[in-house]
């Protein structure tokens, strides 16, 4: 149904191709939904970055930290597609779930997500090999940060797969979970709708 290889290869691409060019998106299917959530986090990861400046004014950082927001819940939107894909393709597969199947505890839409951040996080590691401003202790520390990473991108990834062929057989149960983030929703938020007009 799904490969994981693919969608690991597709962040990879895209994080080092959107350094150079525009964010695009030329994928299909799951892939394609993919990509659109993996833009959210690329947008959101250089935000945070200008978030921490401390050379921009308090107006710039107010626009950022709301910049922020809006790409974070398209970013959750975009978690809750890909899980909608998911379960749509099990639909139009006809999988039957097991009387006893089990819930994992993530979803593979929040596994794919987190695959992305590590993207960007391997993306920037390797980034900061290539500085010559920095002594070998810094690039040392960067090494070992860039191995764990690694590491768990290949864990994840495994256990992203095994959950994915449990689910396409029925041996696991698949759900969408909707994050509902309410501080985006002026009907939700006290601060915001205590202070609409009336």
């Amino acid at each position: 149904m799904i490969d994981v290889h693919e969608i690991i290869k597709m962040q990879e691409e895209t994080v080092a191709r959107w350094h150079r060019d525009p964010v695009d998106n030329t994928y299909d299917g799951l892939l394609q939904v993919a990509c659109e959530q993996h833009a959210f986090n690329y947008k959101l990861w250089h935000e945070e970055d200008v978030a921490r400046s401390v050379d921009v004014s308090d107006a710039r950082i107010a626009q950022v930290k709301r910049a922020i927001d809006g790409l974070n819940q398209k970013r959750n939107d975009w978690i809750e597609r890909m899980d909608d894909w998911i379960t749509n393709r099990l639909e139009q597969d006809r999988v039957e779930t097991a009387p006893d199947a089990r819930l994992n505890t993530e979803t593979p839409g929040s596994a794919i997500d987190r695959l992305s951040i590590l993207a960007l996080r391997i993306y920037h590691m390797d980034e900061q090999l290539q500085r010559e401003d920095v002594d070998e202790e810094h690039l040392e520390s960067v090494r070992q940060k860039l191995h764990v990473c690694l590491v768990q991108r290949e864990d994840l990834s495994n256990s992203l797969n095994e959950l994915l062929q449990d689910i396409q057989a029925g041996r696991k149960r698949h759900r969408t979970y909707r994050q509902f983030k309410m501080y985006n929703d002026p009907t939700l938020n006290p601060y915001l709708y205590k202070r609409q007009p009336a």
